[in-house]
Order: C-alpha cells, then structure tokens, then sequence
C-alpha cells in the first residue's frame, strides 16, 4: 500500500535535483544510523513522546540510537523532511531492522506481544 506521490514525469527537469537534495544530509544520517543499528529512535526536544519510546526500550533491555532534530520551533523543516521521506507525520519515528515500526505506542505494543524481540531475533 504505497502512499501516493507526485509522478516524476510531473515534476519539471529543471527542479527535479532541488527536490532530490533537499535536506539530503539529515536523510542520509537517518539512513546511515538505520543502517548500522538495529534500533533507531528519531526524536526532537521538549517532545515526550521520543523520551516514552527510549524508555520503553530500556524497560525491555534493548539497546538502540537516539537521533534529536531541534525542537517544537527549531529545525522543523529538516524534520518535515523525514516526514515527507518516510511518511510518518510524527515524532519520533522508530525503525527495527530498517523497518519504520511508528512511533512509541506503536512500538509499545510491539514490546508488549513479543513481536519486537521476534523481529531482532530475525536475521
């Protein structure tokens, strides 16, 4: 179920690289940290949520990278990049294994029916 998005044939070659390098360097320190981390937590400050998540994780004894983008009136247009790159509308925004799994009530369900541990456990 891809989410919809604009065609390249619609976007005009002219502005196509602007599009493609836009905040290219926070997208590629997000791939860089999911690529070499089993678990990683993409947060901002003064957001509770982000801070729910890395305790959850701890609880259940799991190590992970904890990556903070500014807060609530800094940096919101690199992290409206990851937005737009992974589709997730909100912070933070945690993947297991190079899979985007939500954000921290869904990670906590995750933790709670054993599926995470299953998902680590996996090759």
């Amino acid at each position: 179920m891809p989410r919809a998005i604009l065609d390249e044939a619609s976007i005009h070659p002219a502005i196509r690289e602007s599009i493609a390098s836009h905040h290219a360097d926070i997208l590629r320190e997000v791939q860089g940290a999911i690529a070499s981390n089993d678990v990683v937590v993409i947060g901002m400050r003064f957001n509770p949520f982000p801070k729910r998540a890395r305790a959850a994780l701890t609880r259940a004894g799991i190590a992970h990278r904890y990556l903070e983008y500014g807060g609530y009136l800094s940096d919101w247009r690199r992290r409206n990049a990851l937005k737009m790159w992974t589709g997730w509308p909100t912070f933070p925004m945690v993947f297991v294994k190079g899979t985007l799994v939500g954000g921290a009530q869904e990670l906590e369900r995750l933790i709670a029916s054993g599926e995470l541990q299953r998902m680590l456990a996996a090759s």
